[in-house]
């Protein structure tokens, strides 16, 4: 895992995060830290004959998360790209609506056989799914400098009716 993370207290000096890896173990890092991001359908981008496939999504900043209630939170905008796609399938998501906002709950490696290779896949909320076939692990999660403060702080708690 390659981690351009500066030192000192994160907290208090958050740098945008540049991650990159080409090995199974450390893509749970990247998932940990796009969990709940959000991306419009209209920026989920398959480039074939690149092999690559990447997300413009509006990641929230779990290392920066707020410790006490009330306390906003942030998002970054920030680019989740994949390369080596042979292939990329959907279920239940459609660019129909360019528009419509895809809530990104999970991202995980599931390999071939014979590896390198295998299937990445990353679940939506509402069932919605793509499945990546890579020759290799090959994932890159780069931060942009645009962040601004959000009162929503992403929740898995089932609400009380």
């Amino acid at each position: 895992m390659n981690a351009n993370v500066p030192p000192g207290n994160p907290m208090t000096d958050p740098k945008p995060l540049r991650l990159f890896t080409e090995e199974a173990e450390d893509l749970k890092i990247i998932a940990a830290a796009v969990q709940d991001s959000v991306v419009k359908a209209g920026n989920l981008k398959y480039e074939q004959k690149q092999r690559r496939f990447s997300l413009e999504i509006n990641r929230y900043r779990w290392e920066t998360a707020p410790t006490r209630k009330g306390q906003p939170g942030e998002r970054v905008r920030a680019i989740l790209g994949f390369d080596g796609v042979l292939g990329a399938k959907t279920r239940g998501i459609t660019k129909a609506d360019p528009e419509l906002i895809l809530s990104l709950l999970s991202v995980e490696f599931t390999p071939d056989e014979e590896p390198p290779g295998g299937k990445i896949t990353l679940m939506f909320a509402g069932d919605g799914e793509i499945v990546l076939t890579v020759e290799a692990v090959d994932a890159t999660l780069l931060d942009s400098d645009y962040i601004w403060p959000t009162r929503n702080v992403p929740s898995h708690e089932r609400r009380r009716r």
